[in-house]
């Protein structure tokens, strides 16, 4: 499912984000997200539910027709057995064919990559949501930062004006 510049985990009934990249959306310009299944271990379930996963560090990689996740780190479930799978292994991300196909396409022009935005429940299952994602420069990164300080004296003297006249 796709949708541009929309964020596709908080939308909808029935979905609990449990992990976020705010990194991501520190480094990137996030143009598309996509929404993906992950084959995942019971075990890894087990420790995503209970919000033991980190997916800052993580990239996306087409291979062989294939989507994988590679840097995830799923911390191993307390509760598990000896077992356990290795906590960075790259993992399969469940995507029709022709979205792999559009995704490699898009990742091969210039600057483009794909990183995960958020882990989160979505009828029982556990969904990734991936952006396809373009670069920020210093100058950008500088400039976001400027625009959220603004925003928030801008809410913080709207809320001082209504204190002071309620």
């Amino acid at each position: 499912m796709s949708r541009k510049g929309e964020r596709v985990a908080l939308m909808g009934e029935g979905i609990k984000v449990l992990i976020k990249n705010k990194r991501a959306r520190h480094e990137y310009f996030i143009e598309e997200a996509f929404e993906a299944g992950i084959a995942l271990a019971g075990s890894e379930v087990k420790s995503i539910r209970a919000g033991k996963a980190n997916i800052t560090d993580a990239f996306v990689r087409i291979q062989n027709g294939e989507a994988f996740i590679h840097g995830m780190h799923i911390s191993p479930y307390e509760k598990g057995s000896v077992y356990n799978l290795d906590p960075l292994r790259p993992r399969k991300l469940l995507l029709h064919k022709r979205e792999i196909i559009k995704l490699h396409a898009v990742v091969m022009q210039k600057g483009l990559t794909l990183v995960p935005l958020a882990v989160y429940l979505k009828k029982g299952l556990v969904k990734i949501e991936v952006g396809v994602a373009r670069g920020k420069k210093l100058y950008d990164k500088r400039q976001s930062i400027a625009e959220r300080e603004t925003r928030r004296n801008i809410d913080r003297k709207v809320r001082e004006a209504y204190r002071s006249n309620g």
